[in-house]
């Protein structure tokens, strides 16, 4: 028998634990003056520096010009750069600057502090099963996301 319980329900406990940790990580990062946009913004380009500002967009789930407007301020306060992507002249690559580094550093402070706030009470092996459990959970659907892109959805 299916299981109706939205607090029980795996899709509604992710979305859940997702927001109520953006929300314990926004409120302990309030004092940098970042707003949400901008330190989600800062922390995948140190995931991954280099990235165009469509994967950018993309990432966050938001409208090329919103960023734009975002990635604006962030390179008036100094904390990123945006770079000629010399494989497409209209295209620009976004890299972090020094200045934006202990900033980096105080965002991933607050990401160890609510990681253990969420994970108080678990063991190490807990939490790492926690973690493939997850990661396992992710590859599955990007693997079901590609294959309905190439037209051949799995449950088609």
């Amino acid at each position: 028998m299916a299981n109706h319980d939205p607090t029980r329900n795996l899709g509604f406990l992710v979305h859940e634990v997702a927001r109520l940790m953006r929300r314990r990580f926004d409120r302990r990062v309030r004092s940098l003056g970042l707003t949400q946009a901008q330190w989600r913004a800062l922390v995948h380009l140190s995931r991954c520096e280099g990235m165009n500002q469509a994967a950018l967009a993309e990432i966050l789930e938001i409208q090329p010009i919103t960023l734009t407007r975002l990635l604006d301020k962030l390179q008036q306060s100094g904390w990123i750069e945006r770079r000629q992507d010399p494989a497409d002249r209209r295209s620009f690559r976004l890299y972090l600057t020094e200045q934006a580094q202990p900033l980096l550093a105080e965002l991933e402070a607050a990401g160890t502090e609510i990681r253990a706030e969420a994970t108080s009470g678990m063991n190490h092996a807990t939490r790492r099963e926690l973690i493939d459990l997850l990661c396992a959970i992710k590859s599955n659907l990007l693997t079901a996301e590609r294959s309905r892109e190439a037209g051949q959805d799995v449950h088609d």
